[in-house]
């Protein structure tokens, strides 16, 4: 069993940034991938980063490239989300994720989830 805690939501003017931090606790798992979804008040859920364990491969939305960067500590077993140049349209609650078959970029592939966290970006 896998459990995540995150933190760094809040809210913050368009423009600003943020930093999403997401503690993984439980059984270590050598392929994993972590990583961070997102849903807005009336949207899907969707991927916006994630991050191997194995490999250190990134990956991205495209609605974020440029903007969002994801890193790991893993000594801490830590995914960070860096969010930079922050627009409305960021406005959701942000999931972490577990693929502990080396995915995470579909929420179908997602083995456990955070309790998210939420980020509101004004005008």
């Amino acid at each position: 069993q896998v459990q995540l805690v995150e933190s760094g939501g809040g809210l913050v003017q368009a423009g600003g940034s943020l930093r999403l931090s997401c503690a993984a606790s439980g059984r270590p798992f050598s392929n994993y991938v972590m990583g961070w979804f997102r849903q807005a008040p009336g949207k899907e859920r969707e991927f916006v980063s994630a991050i191997s364990w194995r490999s250190s491969m990134t990956y991205y939305a495209d609605s974020v490239k440029g903007r969002f960067t994801i890193s790991r500590d893993n000594v801490k077993n830590t995914v960070y989300l860096q969010m930079n140049s922050l627009k409305p349209e960021d406005t959701a609650v942000y999931y972490c994720a577990v693929d502990v078959n080396g995915v995470c970029r579909t929420i179908g592939a997602v083995d456990y989830w955070g309790k998210g966290t939420l980020v509101t970006v004004s005008s």
